[in-house]
């Protein structure tokens, strides 16, 4: 639902959807982690039971959306702690991939590790696209290593049932075709007003951070993105990034555009 809220509030210019995810996530935040690890559920004041592979790659997923609505450093460091316990606890180290539960779970019969897509996406799915979006945003090599371990673990299967796998075909290809990521660094209202006019085009398989000039404590892959005396833009697709971009018309060219209308990207009041 986060997620949801995030892409609907980019979308749809709503701050108020924004709001919710925000709201949401400091719940989880406040109430199912404790001690480095998430918890699966709440009532009353009493959160419990070890939170499995899907809750903790749902979540860095839903986060990394929430950057691209308006950027926190603390929360894209808590989606890093996220995917470093999946790493920790939850990896099958003989065959690939990642079981459904943690390796300090209640003692089950089958420990399964779940490939196939249900009524969701499978949570190996959703990891290995989480892994390798973080792993090309933060230069990772860990992360990227770990999600092409899991589509080759998940190869015969995938490509018997494609159908039946359609997560696992969705990271596979953000692993042969790497997502735009497009960096913004400046004073905060401009750069935000730059981040509207390029979510005017439907573009999946991008990634956009409007990170304000002040912002503190970022991991060293986005503070090497450094601003300067105007707005500025760093295009990047893999390992690859090019030179910074001073102007708003000139990104939209690179980006191939041509739809957009700089002219209506001011941030609102």
């Amino acid at each position: 639902m986060i997620r949801g809220m995030a892409v609907a509030a980019r979308a749809l210019n709503r701050e108020d959807l924004a709001a919710s995810g925000t709201r949401a996530l400091n719940f989880i935040r406040s109430t199912l982690w404790r001690d480095g690890r998430l918890l699966a559920t709440a009532m009353a004041d009493r959160a419990h039971l070890n939170a499995y592979l899907d809750d903790y790659v749902y979540l860095a997923d839903a986060i990394l959306e929430l950057q691209q609505v308006r950027f926190r450093a603390d929360e894209l460091a808590f989606a890093q702690q996220l995917l470093d316990v999946v790493l920790r606890h939850f990896v099958d180290d003989a065959a690939g991939g990642f079981y459904f539960t943690s390796d300090d779970h209640e003692a089950l019969i089958h420990r399964s590790r779940v490939l196939g897509d249900d009524a969701t996406p499978a949570g190996n799915g959703i990891v290995a696209r989480v892994l390798l979006r973080f792993g090309h945003l933060l230069a990772e090599p860990r992360y990227l290593a770990a999600a092409e371990r899991t589509l080759r673990a998940a190869w015969a299967v995938t490509t018997q049932y494609p159908q039946g796998h359609v997560s696992l075909l969705a990271a596979l290809e953000e692993l042969l075709t790497p997502p735009e990521i497009v960096v913004l660094r400046g004073e905060a209202r401009t750069i935000e007003g730059w981040a509207l006019a390029l979510a005017k085009t439907y573009a999946p398989h991008r990634i956009v951070l409007a990170i304000p000039a002040e912002a503190a404590d970022l991991p060293p892959a986005l503070a090497d993105k450094t601003p300067r005396a105007g707005a500025v833009a760093y295009l990047c697709q893999g390992s690859t990034c090019s030179a910074p971009i001073d102007s708003l018309e000139a990104l939209i060219e690179q980006l191939g555009e041509d739809d957009a209308q700089p002219q209506t990207a001011a941030a609102p009041a």
